[in-house]
């Protein structure tokens, strides 16, 4: 099949989407797939160089407001119009719902092109986090009319399936996520960085890997963490990502160790190294970094939705606590933290459950899902 991806954001950028997007572009161009990928220009950074059959399409863009970070794609319903019209794709798959977004979806439909979009990040939760409650039903609506006119808006999970069909979102379609488990691997535990960290040997590190923002409930893991060092006052917090929360923890706890960015074997190895992952968000779709913590062998203590609920069973990989509740998370973290040997079955069991999902399956089923896709109604 030529398959049409457009994205917002795009690694060298590092968040779930982009990583999510990336490796799925890159496995169905490896089943041999021909894919145009669309995205906004990113100034100053070394694009990763794209296997072939991949063509990129540059569009202009902005970063977003209060997240330099990361960009929007500025509309491009007439560029997307012509190349689509000149080439033709077999499918078009919306992955983000900017600016960019709404015109790819509109340019499919005016010519009649099978279109997808994915539901990959909760804006509308996002209102919240940043003090615009009132947004969040405005919000709500404007995603549901851009899903709504695709064919199909595809979920990782059978929750978040069923969560958009109770507030009218049509046409929900379910395909799973896996890890690559290569790459993410309790091998990779490096002695070394470790004792960079400031982890004494037997040491505790606890880790947070992913956006440092507001909507990630980052104060409670602050919170967990704080409590659990009374008991092992030589514990150490390793902070890895980045975001506009950073500098203002940086600023407020000097203890904590901030990795920033990291990428592929190293971003890896930080995973590994840890002994205990933190994921106190309350705003994923999914949440891949609890697949690479389990695929690295680091038990979890997360809340009861999105991947946790889907693969991280209470007890047996970590610990599932209900959702919002801030005084459980606490208490299973330090319990956790308490208890080294039930970490390392945890991490065993982990590692095992994390080797049965499958990239290659995950590409496969999503281009069946595009290949089964109505025409695009003409706008």
């Amino acid at each position: 099949m030529r398959i049409a991806v457009i994205t917002e954001t795009y690694p060298p950028e590092v968040n779930g989407v982009a990583l999510t997007v990336h490796g799925l572009v890159e496995r169905m161009a490896a089943d041999g797939h021909e894919l145009l990928l669309v995205r906004p220009h990113q100034p100053g950074v070394s694009a990763l160089p794209l296997p072939q059959p991949i063509d990129e399409l540059l569009v202009a863009g902005a970063c977003l407001p209060k997240y330099p970070g990361l960009r929007f794609g500025f509309p491009a319903g007439a560029l997307l119009h012509r190349h689509f019209s000149a080439r033709r794709p077999d499918a078009v798959y919306v992955a983000t719902e900017g600016p960019l977004g709404w015109s790819a979806v509109r340019a499919a439909r005016r010519l009649g092109i099978p279109v997808a979009t994915g539901f990959h990040t909760r804006f509308d939760a996002y209102a919240g986090a940043y003090g615009l409650g009132l947004l969040e039903p405005v919000v709500r609506h404007w995603l549901r009319r851009l899903h709504n006119a695709s064919g199909a808006t595809v979920v990782p999970t059978e929750e978040l399936r069923e969560w958009l069909e109770r507030r009218g979102f049509r046409r929900v379609r379910v395909v799973a996520r896996a890890v690559d488990t290569a790459l993410f691997d309790p091998v990779r535990r490096d002695a070394g960085l470790r004792a960079r960290w400031g982890v004494r040997d037997g040491g505790l590190a606890v880790i947070y890997l992913g956006r440092i923002a507001a909507e990630k409930n980052l104060e409670l893991a602050i919170v967990a963490f704080r409590c659990l060092q009374l008991r092992q006052p030589g514990a150490r917090f390793v902070w890895v990502g980045a975001g506009p929360e950073a500098e203002r923890l940086r600023r407020e706890h000097p203890d904590f160790h901030f990795a920033g960015l990291r990428l592929g074997e190293d971003l890896a190895a930080h995973f590994a190294s840890a002994d205990l992952f933190l994921f106190p968000s309350l705003t994923e779709t999914f949440g891949n970094v609890t697949l690479e913590a389990m695929a690295s062998g680091v038990p979890t203590v997360a809340f009861d939705y999105g991947a946790a609920r889907q693969h991280l069973r209470d007890g047996e990989h970590g610990r599932l606590v209900p959702f919002g509740d801030a005084p459980g998370f606490i208490d299973a973290a330090d319990a956790l933290a308490a208890d080294l040997a039930a970490r390392r079955d945890m991490g065993i069991a982990a590692r095992h459950t994390a080797l049965a999902l499958r990239p290659d399956k995950v590409a496969r089923d999503f281009v069946g899902l595009l290949a089964g896709l109505p025409a695009g109604a003409p706008a």
